[in-house]
């Protein structure tokens, strides 16, 4: 462990980051799953409910720089491409 007060900050604040990008990681993981059995249920409207609540953690996690914007993009389309179907 270093011994200079400015890095042992910079160890607090890494390890607050990767909790907080862990926790969010995990909610969007959770989102996008309940957006998917929605749409396996073929509960169009549930399904579209839950859709914009994950484009919206989705864009919230690019703009935080927890993923790429390509990812988030194929994310969304995947979803809309199957919510589509369901016709």
């Amino acid at each position: 462990m270093a011994n200079m007060k400015q890095q042992i900050k910079r160890y607090k604040n890494a390890d607050k980051k990767h909790a907080f990008n862990v926790a969010f990681k995990s909610s969007l993981k959770t989102s996008m799953k309940k957006t998917l059995e929605a749409i396996e249920a073929g509960n169009k409207e549930e399904a579209v409910k839950l859709f914009n609540e994950t484009a919206s953690k989705l864009d919230s996690s690019v703009s935080k720089g927890i993923h790429h914007r390509n990812y988030a993009s194929r994310q969304k389309s995947r979803l809309q491409k199957k919510i589509n179907a369901l016709g």
